[in-house]
């Protein structure tokens, strides 16, 4: 039996953007059960008290969509006990350990000539529709694995918030929950306290100036228009969400009832 979450989000020390989509409102009137899906960015720097907390959720697996260069930067997950870890790394929008470089040391006329006019917000919204279209093997074995024995689980990438937030956007897709509510819940990383945080180089002054943090900002906010994009690449791809499912992921009838029926009250 696993444990329901309290009504008040835990704090977590070392983790940062954790929550519990449970609640949710699906087409058809249901609701997704709390204590089976839960989000949140890395869990490098979890504590033990976090992992303790972890721990007592019951989870089965947790699907890691980190790539290589953010596990060299942000290090290796804290293990849990009895907990399966899948890595599957999806696209990063900020892809590459040499832009993090150039980030963590402030290079701003780089950052100006990436990100400026605009850029930051498009290249977000290209990373979106590519990980739509080309990471259709990934989303369909979470939602395979879910369907089949993988709850409760825990997504999460680094920030929680893109590579995560697709990926929590494409189950509740699939079990029908109100498109309104999937882009609420998306948004939530924006809360002040659950933003990802950048560790920079101490050499470079220009690391904490405004302008570089403007420039940033696309690559840090949860914005509708970004999951709208992957919204519109599904129907133009596609043309809808069920054929997405069937198609794309290959998704069965049946293997949404088992979808529906492990992470829907």
């Amino acid at each position: 039996m696993t444990q329901q979450i309290p009504s008040t989000e835990p704090e977590l020390s070392g983790v940062r953007n954790f929550r519990d989509v449970g609640g949710l409102p699906t087409v058809d009137g249901r609701r997704v059960r709390h204590g089976v899906l839960f989000r949140s960015g890395h869990l490098a720097h979890a504590t033990d008290e976090d992992a303790a907390f972890l721990t007592s959720l019951g989870l089965h697996t947790i699907f890691d969509f980190r790539n290589a260069s953010d596990q060299k930067l942000e290090g290796p997950d804290v293990g849990l006990p009895g907990v399966r870890n899948v890595n599957l790394p999806l696209s990063d929008p900020a892809d590459g350990s040499e832009f993090w470089k150039m980030v963590r040391d402030g290079e701003t006329d780089q950052l100006r000539g990436i990100l400026g006019d605009g850029k930051g917000a498009h290249r977000m919204i290209t990373s979106y529709r590519t990980i739509v279209t080309e990471r259709t093997a990934e989303h369909s074995q979470v939602l395979h694995s879910l369907a089949e024995d993988s709850v409760p689980a825990l997504m999460h990438c680094a920030a929680g918030k893109d590579r995560a937030g697709l990926s929590i956007a494409v189950t509740l897709l699939a079990v029908g929950v109100e498109r309104e509510a999937i882009v609420a819940d998306y948004l939530e990383s924006n809360a002040k306290h659950r933003r990802y945080k950048v560790r920079r180089s101490g050499s470079a002054a220009s690391a904490y100036s405004p302008e570089v943090m403007e420039l940033l900002s696309p690559l840090f906010d949860a914005r509708a228009e970004y999951l709208t994009a992957a919204f519109e690449t599904v129907e133009e791809t596609w043309g809808g969400v069920d054929a997405y499912l069937e198609q794309g992921l290959g998704i069965t009838p049946e293997t949404r009832e088992r979808l529906r029926e492990r992470l829907l009250d």
